[in-house]
């Protein structure tokens, strides 16, 4: 099959959830922007939310935050949630708090430079507060709340190195815990865990907690657990799921298992061409050479296939994998307009209650899509 130009999705991005086949449903968010990507979504009491970035290139100051609703004609028109001029605002993820908040958080970077990445967070309408953070922390995953109450934030932290630039070598991965309802964060590093970011929880019951991680190496999807709550954690350790250093979501399912979307291909699967960097495209003169040590990043493996992968021992594997899309997956290049960004990545999961999921990811950088899977849909897989 062909695949689409940018031109032939945009006409395509209307909202509407249209039944593909029995059990499945199928969307292209509306967005404004020509480039949309990392999806977050976010399942209510009242209606399904998806949040993402979009702009005109990962890395520009024009990257801002925007929100969608699932109304019973499809999905709403896209919301501009955020406005800094000077950075890039990225990686969304909103948060109904205990207390009745809608809490949207999200990271700010000057370009291409994601060690000089703050994360904000704002109420509906407020000015946004930057989180007491290390500077260079990065979100992507969920929050969860804690038996005893606290918040469980999910980190990676993209670590400089002095007169250096960053290239991803040294990020690690950290939880961050709020017990006065986010006003203040303590944090709790992950031993070993250079390399794995991109820091995804799933509950295991009681204090029991699994964390799933990408992997900057573009080897395998690592998994870590903790007995304590959060406060102390295995060193991550590979699961038998590959990853090609791009996002991974997880989710507990009502009957126990774990649920995880990602591209299950890694760089030893896909020895062809590399990109040099994250944002090679923002064509940055920084005088500073890479940083060195830590460990190899790998960019540019294909971003295909989007497979949820599912596990009955809590993650540890995953003999179930149920492709949902395919494609070539390139991602050479981060533009989103000439046609060369064939990525199908980023996934973001939530349980619909009927025990089915609704997946949300990113489209040839173009588009979110959204695809509603019913548990029948999946069972018969």
């Amino acid at each position: 099959m062909t695949a689409p130009t940018p031109d032939q999705i945009a006409k395509r991005m209307d909202g509407r959830l249209v039944e593909v086949e029995p059990g499945r449903f199928e969307a292209l968010l509306p967005s404004p922007c020509v480039q949309n990507h990392a999806a977050f979504l976010a399942p209510g009491t009242d209606e399904l939310r998806c949040l993402w970035f979009g702009g005109s290139l990962e890395g520009k100051s024009d990257i801002a935050i925007w929100r969608s609703a699932l109304k019973p004609a499809g999905w709403s028109a896209a919301e501009r949630l955020s406005d800094d001029p000077a950075r890039s605002e990225q990686n969304p993820v909103q948060f109904d708090a205990p207390d009745g908040r809608r809490l949207i958080l999200h990271t700010a970077q000057e370009g291409g430079n994601q060690d000089t990445c703050r994360v904000r967070m704002r109420e509906a309408g407020a000015v946004p507060v930057d989180l007491d953070l290390p500077r260079g922390s990065f979100i992507r995953g969920a929050i969860h709340v804690r038996r005893d109450g606290a918040w469980l934030l999910p980190l990676f932290r993209c670590v400089s190195r002095p007169g250096a630039r960053w290239t991803g070598s040294h990020d690690t991965a950290a939880l961050a815990i709020s017990g006065d309802s986010g006003a203040r964060w303590s944090l709790v590093e992950v031993p070993g865990s250079v390399g794995s970011v991109h820091m995804t929880l799933v509950p295991l019951g009681g204090d029991r907690w699994a964390a799933f991680y990408r992997r900057r190496q573009a080897d395998f999807v690592h998994r870590s657990e903790s007995a304590d709550g959060g406060e102390t954690w295995t060193a991550p350790a590979p699961t038998d799921v590959p990853n090609n250093n791009s996002s991974i979501a997880a989710v507990a399912l009502p009957d126990g298992r774990v649920a995880m979307a990602c591209n299950p291909v890694n760089a030893a699967m896909h020895p062809g061409a590399r990109r040099a960097s994250l944002y090679d495209e923002l064509g940055a003169d920084d005088p500073r050479p890479d940083a060195t040590g830590g460990c190899s990043p790998v960019w540019g493996v294909p971003r295909a296939p989007m497979t949820l992968c599912l596990s009955g021992d809590g993650g540890r594997t995953f003999p179930k994998r149920i492709v949902v899309e395919d494609g070539p997956g390139t991602c050479l290049s981060n533009d989103s307009t000439d046609g060369r960004n064939r990525e199908m990545s980023y996934p973001a999961l939530a349980v619909t209650a009927d025990g089915g999921l609704d997946l949300a990811y990113t489209y040839f950088r173009r588009a979110i899509k959204h695809v509603r899977l019913s548990s029948a849909w999946l069972e018969a897989r």
